[in-house]
């Protein structure tokens, strides 16, 4: 398995990036900032518009290194990723399980499988630890529906019922979110899950790490060889990575939802991390940023039990263990892909 490097999250708007030998040199007005050797660092992204160097394109490409560039907000502008890896029959063998619905229907349920068990499981551990400050009856009660939808999932015989499946699963899981906000109630609440626009703090949080991740998981993908625009549940679209849109479900509710209801609890956000556009949108501001992504860092380095390999593996590494276990399925190695299970 890979080594887990660093990230690094370009979060003021006045950044450049270029290069100076082998280091990643960061300028604000042409004054230098900061340096990094490119040997720690395992991608960037830049939440700027001053973009980057021809200079640091080309040294990324040398070290298998990608850049993402997104607005402020969050939203993709471009990536770059250099030389395609792995082989091309890793690469046939998927586009063949993705046209083929009954495979690429036993790969979607293993992972929403595990999206609605991570889910359920995050409810009860609200119920473990808060009983006494929580509607416990009502929790329960989602999390019984949730355990009746999952018993469904071997009988599904196509990826609309999947998603049908899955879909009605999430309403129960965020008609729940709010009750884990703990601190701070007056400022971080959750109504319903709103994607585009976010109309409020905590959905701002949910959002842009979602897309963080996102980017991470991609970067998995295509180590390994995948092509991370070709999907198993998540239809084809030009532009959009579909897999990666995939394998973030089973991730989703262990890796950012729980940590940004730890960001609010733990008060490492506050209202002043936040600004409100004209049309009422939400984002996270540069100091919300930055606070989130020093704490998101930090999280990456913490060590966990692999639920499939038995192996204490760091957090960060997450992505790409499922990546090859993955591509391990695809290449017939072992017969089931193995989702990510709290």
């Amino acid at each position: 398995m890979r080594k887990l490097l660093n990230t690094l999250y370009i979060t003021n708007k006045h950044c450049y990036v270029s290069r100076d030998r082998e280091n990643i040199v960061i300028s604000v007005e042409k004054k230098i900032v900061k340096r990094f050797p490119i040997h720690i660092l395992e991608g960037i992204i830049c939440f700027n518009y001053n973009g980057a160097s021809p200079g640091i394109i080309k040294l990324c490409a040398e070290h298998n290194i990608s850049i993402a560039f997104l607005t402020p907000s969050g939203r993709l502008c471009g990536r770059f990723v250099g030389k395609t890896n792995g082989n091309v029959f890793l690469r046939r063998e998927q586009y063949r399980i993705a046209d083929d619905k009954t495979l690429s229907l036993g790969i979607a349920r293993n992972m929403i499988y595990a999206k609605l068990i991570n889910s359920r499981k995050v409810l009860h551990r609200l119920i473990r630890d808060h009983k006494e400050k929580i509607d416990a009856d009502k929790i329960n009660q989602s999390a019984q529906k949730i355990l009746t939808r999952i018993q469904k999932l071997e009988t599904v015989e196509d990826t609309d019922a999947l998603r049908g499946i899955e879909g009605d699963c999430a309403r129960e899981y965020f008609g729940c979110f709010n009750a884990m906000i703990l601190q701070q109630q007056d400022d971080f609440y959750f109504n319903e899950r709103i994607k585009r626009p976010p109309k409020d703090n905590v959905n701002a949080m949910l959002s842009f790490f979602y897309s963080v991740l996102t980017y991470d998981i991609q970067s998995a993908l295509e180590s390994v060889g995948l092509d991370s625009y070709v999907g198993f549940l998540h239809t084809d679209r030009p532009g959009r990575p579909s897999l990666a849109l995939d394998m973030i479900e089973e991730l989703r509710a262990y890796l950012v939802d729980r940590f940004v209801i730890t960001c609010i609890n733990k008060r490492i956000v506050d209202p002043q991390c936040f600004q409100t556009k004209e049309n009422e949108t939400v984002l996270l501001n540069d100091k919300g940023r930055q606070r989130m992504l020093d704490a998101w860092q930090k999280r990456k380095q913490e060590e966990i039990r692999h639920p499939f390999l038995h192996e204490d593996v760091k957090i960060g590494l997450l992505p790409f263990v499922q990546a090859q276990l993955l591509s391990r399925h695809i290449r017939g190695d072992i017969e089931a892909y193995p989702p990510f299970v709290i």
